[in-house]
């Protein structure tokens, strides 16, 4: 059977072929459980991953409907919803719940990676981040 142990920081609960899963089923949108075990890398049994997507499912990160004989699975949540709440743990867990110790960290490690357009971005971002919070503390 899968591995049962978490990715250390991973924060979503989610064992390491159970995260390989689910960017299958992000990526393909439905899909069966043959398709997804054809589509895992050094695949464990068909019956394995028949467990780990009923797995996924009781713990609310799948649901399926019936096509035949065949269960069709699609994510309750989209990829990018996901994500957000994945980091939103990252940032609770590894900073404390602060925004800007991450961002320092990824600004120090990424510098060279961003474009112009990125960074313009990032400061419009700031930028309206604060009129918020000036808005908020006036009234």
């Amino acid at each position: 059977m899968a591995k049962t142990t978490s990715i250390p920081g991973a924060g979503d609960g989610l064992t390491r072929r159970e995260r390989q899963i689910m960017e299958i089923i992000h990526a393909r949108g439905e899909i069966s459980a043959r398709t997804v075990h054809d589509q895992l890398p050094d695949p464990p049994t068909y019956a394995t991953v028949r467990t780990l997507l009923r797995v996924l499912e009781e713990k609310g990160h799948l649901k399926h409907h019936k096509e035949g004989k065949t269960f069709i699975y699609t994510a309750t949540r989209s990829k990018e919803a996901e994500g957000e709440s994945n980091l939103k743990r990252v940032v609770q867990s590894f900073f404390s719940g602060s925004v800007a110790q991450v961002m320092s960290c990824l600004l120090d490690e990424k510098e060279d990676e961003l474009s112009v357009e990125e960074i313009q971005h990032l400061e419009s971002l700031i930028k309206n981040a604060k009129k918020r919070k000036e808005n908020e503390s006036k009234s």
